[in-house]
């Protein structure tokens, strides 16, 4: 009976997390790599500069999301289901954009956590490696609505890097560094 609850938690801990095998650094591209590496540098800049460049109501949004605790996601938090998501861009110009809720769904293949951003002109599609239990690595693609996304990996710009983010019962954010287009830091929240 001991060895069966013992099974049971290792397969429910399993669960809770997208790859955790170390997987992803046979997947990373060397740029999306160096964006992480930037990633501390590049965030501060974009957030100084959206917060001094945007909008009074974008930039209480900006810093009511920011202000969110990073919660453990193996804490009972399954990703799995439909979920609204809205982008924030910050830096460049214009230095603070916070973009109207759409959908977003993340699925489990059997591997992991998979998103895709179903709505909306500007899309992205991609899956989630295990960086520590507060925070969670994506790995996906840009693309636009009516295309097919390509592959991982098929070229920078397309290609999307980010730090994954538990901010509540039911909700994340995701945090891509140096972005291909427009800005120095795209957020994009997801809610239930």
């Amino acid at each position: 009976m001991f060895r069966t609850a013992i099974a049971t938690l290792a397969c429910l801990a399993s669960i809770s997390f997208a790859h955790a095998d170390g997987a992803i650094t046979k997947f990373i591209t060397k740029a999306d790599q160096a964006r992480l590496d930037k990633y501390e540098a590049t965030r501060s800049t974009a957030i100084a500069e959206a917060r001094k460049g945007g909008g009074a109501m974008d930039v209480e949004q900006l810093d009511a999301a920011l202000a969110k605790p990073d919660l453990a996601f193996s804490e009972g938090f399954d990703m799995v289901g439909d979920w609204q998501c809205r982008t924030t861009k910050l830096g460049n110009k214009p230095p603070l954009v916070v973009y109207d809720w759409f959908k977003c769904r993340v699925t489990d293949d059997g591997s992991g956590w998979v998103l895709e951003k179903t709505s909306g002109s500007q899309r992205t599609k991609g899956r989630f490696y295990t960086d520590s239990d507060k925070r969670l690595t994506y790995l996906g693609t840009g693309y636009v609505a009516g295309e097919k996304p390509k592959s991982y990996s098929a070229g920078t710009d397309t290609d999307q890097v980010g730090y994954a983010y538990r901010t509540g019962k039911n909700e994340f954010r995701i945090e891509f560094p140096a972005p291909a287009q427009e800005s120095l830091l795209d957020i994009l929240e997801l809610k239930r």
